[in-house]
């Protein structure tokens, strides 16, 4: 990694930046000419020289020269103007270069903001290239909150200063050259004031601003480690609650941000300063200037249209000096960043590039035995974790591995999974180094799993899949505009040194996963989850979730046939009672008062509960019938009876589980509300407060809270003022509003509640269980399981997978790792969050199908249970880095050694 930041940005852009600096050069010249050209319209049309006799005229626009060895050289010999017509022309000569001074500032300022852009997209790149590249025990101490800060926040102004390295001194110098040597041309004395001057702002400022520039570096170093510490923070959120340490964090953080305040003040308090003296020495000239030049002017040394262009010419000289001497201290400031990004990226060893790159021949099986020699590994101390291991591991043979904690069993799994390098001895493949070999090919045919496990933020799909994601198999086929576009993009990734990779394009190696295309996919898929025991799990997210009728056309096409097939099963196993279904003329009452009366479901997020409440249609609705008085009696009985059952417990008692309308923090508001209302008639009772009960009741369920509230006469209203709702529903709400009918599916509503078509009776304990079961069986039988399967896999993981269980990320961790259908496998206790029961049948499960139907890949599995020992074909027994025992299960349970007591 180059450690000059100027060599760096000249060695990647050098072709561009010659191009600027001789479009800067060109720019120069009207530049020049804007400053005289004043000079001209004073002491000429203006004052009238040159046009001193009546009529008298000048050529405009005259193009003469004196060219060495040749003479005088006319061009063009211009136009005879008089005096007017000579200020009008020359005024719109000065327009003209004041708009073409213009057009090349725009144009040298979009070519430095394009290039610094490119230029910082290159960095970012490479260095998280080198991220990907770094050994893996670098990742033991460094912390992803200071490297993504310093990926994303601390290199932008390297892309920024790019565009100004060698342009910015070359423009912002020339002017500024330009404009003292018209000063001097015009009068000497004049020119040395304003020399003096840039002389002083060129030495003294950029002295000043060194402390500026350490100012800044500590400012920087202690906002990466506040940001380090907050990531820290997050990820050990559950350990600072569990410990009642958040007062301690609250004092680190506050002692860090105090640090942070006092650089900042300090630095706030210097710039400012060196910012009086730069402006103050700016105003010293235009007084020097008002005095002097004026003083020359009435001795008649200095014309007043000299006076005018030298002050002229000087309101252009600060703004350049200043800008230079920022780019000074610019300069340095990157120069300091990038160095301090040097240091954290410039790691070696390095993984060789070659090692990730994408292979252009197929990947041919690892069909020779891993043979360790001599392995040794220390830890970051020098303590020796494995000392001496030699095994050969054959292709088809399946090996236990056991030991206890400490005793080199896990680091000997994580180094053939190549997460460990060892510091002496070898791990071959064919003769080869693994270490050697293109990750195309280990991680391809080498498949890891432990406890430890990540997953982005995604879907379910995203994460299983991710280990078949190596590189872009097919051509999106892009057409028209999008194609251009993508065209575009290629070009300028190629012109950032960016690869030129597809990310729209299949990723996706369906031949590794044992499926012919995505539709199949589904298929290889189940068997998988299935031996890791969370394809229940996954049909539990499907029947929670709505389903995009779009991608899943074929469940919706067989909504009635899952109904029907749902009813028959339960009448065939005489549970017809444990469901009671949707019907436009009767009150369900399993169903919620809100339920019943809708009819249907709302189309969020465009329609919620509360719109439709403050809809106009809909509540004069309810108070045209009546029935909004009979809800708000409901609501002040429901509120009476919960406060006074629910008042006395703690807020975390395990009843408020299962009140669907109030919170424990609701209890006292609606103990004041009961309070108020007391006595009130309904006309005396606030808007706002009739909602307040009125919402209580259209939660409410007789089965479930048995309160008594709900009267054969009041279920009838209920129904009739349905009917009247959906029978004159505004057009505004029809399409917000999707009503339940039987022989459609409800896109709005979820999968079970699809197929239920009604409510489970809450009077049945494992109602919900059977249901389930059944629903599993019915998709088995009508050819769905895989496609509601696909449903289930749409779930969104949230951020690392914390929307899942420990238990379900290992399982899915341990499937992701079964789906490559690789040539090695090695589990390194992967299920360490499962019951000892369940990681047996898993364990079984796997070993016994990844050896179905002729497979037979290698499997390394560092067990937890010695007992399960006896499913593989050889015991690897470790204790204290060493290599104790190795064996047939039968052989070493009979031995009196470390695997004897390890089952003991």
């Amino acid at each position: 990694m180059e450690s000059n930041l100027a060599k760096y940005i000249w060695q990647n852009t050098r072709l561009q930046q010659l191009w600027i600096l001789v479009v800067v050069a060109i720019s120069m010249i009207p530049y020049f000419l804007s400053f005289d050209l004043p000079k001209q319209i004073v002491n000429g049309p203006i004052q009238g020289g040159g046009f001193e006799g009546e009529g008298a005229t000048q050529r405009f626009l005259h193009l003469a020269y004196n060219i060495p060895f040749i003479g005088k050289v006319e061009f063009f010999k211009g136009f005879e103007l008089n005096r007017l017509q000579m200020l009008m022309g020359l005024s719109l000569v000065f327009l003209a270069l004041v708009v073409l001074n213009g057009l090349f500032k725009f144009y040298i300022n979009t070519y430095k903001g394009r290039l610094g852009e490119r230029m910082l997209r290159r960095i970012r790149y490479e260095l998280i290239d080198r991220v990907l590249r770094f050994p893996p025990r670098h990742f033991k101490s460094v912390k992803s909150a200071e490297i993504a800060t310093m990926v994303n926040e601390e290199v932008e102004p390297l892309g920024g200063f790019t565009g100004d390295a060698f342009v910015a001194p070359a423009l912002l110098g020339g002017q500024a050259i330009t404009a003292l040597a018209f000063i001097i041309i015009q009068n000497f004395w004049l020119g040395m004031i304003a020399f003096a001057i840039v002389a002083v702002q060129a030495i003294v400022i950029p002295r000043m601003r060194r402390r500026l520039l350490e100012l800044g570096r500590q400012r920087q170093l202690t906002a990466r480690e506040l940001s380090g510490r907050v990531g820290e923070i997050v990820d050990g959120i559950e350990t600072i609650h569990s410990n009642d340490t958040s007062n301690l964090e609250r004092a680190d953080i506050a002692s860090r941000l105090g640090l942070i305040f006092s650089i900042r003040y300090d630095l706030y308090q210097w710039k400012f300063l060196v910012k009086f003296l730069n402006n103050f020495l700016a105003q010293v000239t235009p007084f020097l200037f008002y005095a002097i030049g004026g003083y020359l002017a009435l001795q008649g040394r200095l014309d007043v249209g000299q006076l005018i262009a030298v002050i002229s010419a000087y309101k252009d000289l600060p703004g350049p000096l200043k800008e230079l001497i920022d780019w000074d201290q610019m300069r340095q400031d990157v120069q300091v960043k990038y160095a301090q990004v040097y240091e954290q990226f410039n790691i070696e060893p390095l993984i060789d590039r070659r090692i990730q790159s994408i292979p252009t021949a197929p990947i041919k099986p690892l069909k020779a035995p891993l043979i360790v020699t001599n392995l040794c590994v220390n830890d970051e101390l020098g303590a020796r974790l494995l000392d001496g291991i030699s095994v050969e591991i054959k292709p088809n043979e399946t090996v236990a591995i056991v030991g206890p904690n400490g005793s080199g069993a896990e680091t000997f799994a994580e180094v053939i999974g190549r997460l460990v390098w060892p510091d002496s001895g070898r791990i071959t493949v064919d003769g080869n180094d693994i270490l050697d070999l293109p990750e195309a090919v280990t991680g391809r045919r080498i498949s890891y799993a432990s406890s430890d496990n990540y997953f982005f933020h995604g879907t379910l799909r995203d994460n299983l899949l991710y280990g078949l994601k190596h590189a872009p198999l097919t051509d999106p086929g892009y057409e028209g505009q999008a194609a251009l576009h993508f065209k575009w993009n290629q070009a300028e990734a190629m012109k950032a040194g960016n690869p030129v990779l597809d990310l729209n394009s299949d990723w996706v190696d369906y031949d590794a996963a044992g499926a012919q295309g995505p539709d199949d996919l589904p298929k290889a898929i189940r068997p998988v989850l299935d031996a890791v025991l969370i394809s229940k799990d996954i049909m539990d997210l499907a029947l929670r979730s709505t389903v995009d009728i779009g991608t899943h056309a074929a469940i919706a096409d067989r909504i009635v046939d899952l109904r029907s097939a749902l009813r028959q099963r339960m009448e065939r196993e005489e549970l017809a009672d444990i469901v009671v279904p949707f019907d436009l003329n009767s009150y369900n009452t399993q169903a919620t008062i809100g339920e019943n009366l809708l009819f249907g479901t709302l189309r969020r997020p465009m329609m919620t509960n509360r719109r439709l409440a403050a809809h106009p249609f809909f509540r004069t609705l309810l108070a045209r019938t009546g029935l909004s008085e009979a809800l708000y009696k409901m609501g002040i009985e429901i509120a009476d009876n919960v406060v006074e059952l629910f008042r006395d417990l703690p807020p975390d008692h395990p009843f408020f589980q299962q009140l669907t309308f109030m919170t424990a923090d609701d209890i006292p508001t609606y103990q004041g509300l009961l309070q108020k209302l007391q006595n009130r008639s309904w006309d005396e009772v606030s808007e706002e407060d009739r909602v307040s009960m009125i919402r209580l009741s259209f939660a409410y369920i007789e089965p479930r809270y048995r309160f008594g509230l709900l009267s054969e006469d009041l279920m009838n209203k209920i129904v009739e003022v349905r009917k009247q709702f959906h029978e004159n529903l505004p057009e505004d709400l029809e399409g917000m509003i999707e009503r339940y009918d039987p022989s459609k599916f409800i896109a709005s509503a979820s999968l079970m509640d699809n197929v239920l078509f009604g409510r489970i009776v809450y009077q049945q304990a494992d109602a919900s269980d059977r249901i389930r079961v059944m629903m599993g069986d019915l998709f088995d039988d009508l050819g769905l399981y895989e496609e509601v399967l696909s449903v289930g896999l749409e779930y969104d993981v949230g951020s690392g997978g914390k929307r899942l269980t420990m238990v379900q990320r290992q399982k899915l961790n341990l499937a992701r790792a079964l789906l490559k259908r690789s040539d090695y496998f090695i589990f390194n206790r992967p299920l360490s969050a499962l019951d000892q029961r369940v990681q047996d049948e898993i364990i079984h499960n796997v070993v016994v199908n990844l050896h179905e139907h002729g497979k037979r890949p290698a499997i390394l599995w560092v067990l937890s249970n010695a007992r399960v020992a006896e499913l593989f074909d050889r015991i690897l027994v470790f204790e204290r880095g060493n290599l104790a025992e190795t064996g047939q299960y039968r052989e070493l349970s009979q031995n009196n050694g470390m695997f004897k007591e390890l089952l003991s």
